[in-house]
């Protein structure tokens, strides 16, 4: 346990290894540190903890300001630096938490627009060919996360009662590799409906795997308890990283309006709004369209996470 005498850029390092790290996600830790050891450290670290002051913080934001850190990084940063003091708060080793003084900075909300229509249509008919088309589907048209897709096994999907139960996200942990993890929240594993549309693209990709299962032979490796339907070509997990890197990369090639993957996943309002008397393609065709009673469902569950 670090002692008052010690200074902020100390007890960030005690905070970061003994607490966030044991305690948070992988990805937590990872963004937690950087804003410390790009931001933190170099501007305030050699600072005392317990005589640190709201005067500092603001001189040390403004310093970003003028190096041209963006808003959305300096919110990250401030966030950062509340959180730490919080425990140390917590810790008995200050008695206030002087960062919480200091205004946040204003951020736009507009971080972009998803697809509309058309353009969500004009990218899954460019990918249609591509493996990873139904991963794709699912985060258009089920709001999915990339990790809930990618963590997606077949004892998740009753294809005959057209529904899913995601309770698996595939999640990167330090000194570990990509995992299966628990869906952090109970409402997060409700039983979804699985529209007609999302359930043959899966058919068709569980036929794909088989054929590249095939084509892999010995070198085939999996889990028998995983049975993931979007794996790579020899069976193991996908990295959620790496799915975003392949979408950015589709897009592109697809020549619409480049969004990322985040931002995808509100593209499903805009194909709800296609009239009802849209055309009806036939399997796989990105003009088949869910039942919006469904969507209504997928929508609710959204809301609690």
């Amino acid at each position: 346990m670090p002692s008052r005498s010690w200074t902020l850029g100390e007890w960030l390092a005690y905070w970061l290894e003994h607490i966030v790290s044991p305690e948070r996600e992988h990805n937590t830790y990872v963004k937690y540190e950087s804003k410390v050891r790009l931001y933190l450290l170099p501007h305030l670290g050699k600072k005392p903890l317990v005589k640190l002051t709201p005067a500092q913080i603001r001189a040390f934001m403004a310093t970003l300001t003028r190096e041209k850190v963006g808003a959305s990084a300096r919110f990250e940063v401030l966030r950062v630096l509340r959180n730490a003091l919080n425990r140390a708060m917590r810790e008995e080793l200050i008695t206030r938490n002087v960062a919480l003084l200091v205004d946040m900075p204003k951020v736009s909300k507009d971080r972009g627009t998803a697809w509309n229509a058309r353009e969500a249509i004009a990218f899954l008919r460019s990918v249609r060919a591509h493996r990873l088309y139904a991963a794709c589907v699912l985060v258009l048209v089920l709001r999915l996360r990339r990790s809930e897709v990618l963590g997606l096994r077949g004892q998740d999907i009753d294809f005959e009662a057209g529904r899913f139960t995601p309770v698996k996200p595939v999640q990167r942990v330090k000194g570990v590799g990509l995992v299966l993890k628990d869906l952090k929240t109970e409402p997060s594993q409700a039983v979804l409906p699985l529209p007609e549309f999302c359930a043959r693209a899966l058919g068709e990709r569980r036929e794909l795997q088989e054929l590249e299962r095939k084509i892999a032979g010995e070198h085939w490796s999996q889990d028998p308890d995983h049975d993931l339907i979007f794996s790579s070509e020899h069976g193991g997990m996908i990295d959620p990283v790496g799915f975003s890197r392949t979408f950015d990369r589709l897009v592109k090639r697809a020549g619409v309006r480049r969004i990322t993957v985040r931002l995808a996943r509100h593209t499903c309002g805009t194909l709800l709004a296609l009239p009802e008397g849209a055309p009806q393609g036939g399997s796989g065709d990105p003009q088949a369209q869910p039942d919006q009673h469904d969507h209504g469902r997928l929508h609710a569950r959204r809301r609690r996470q």
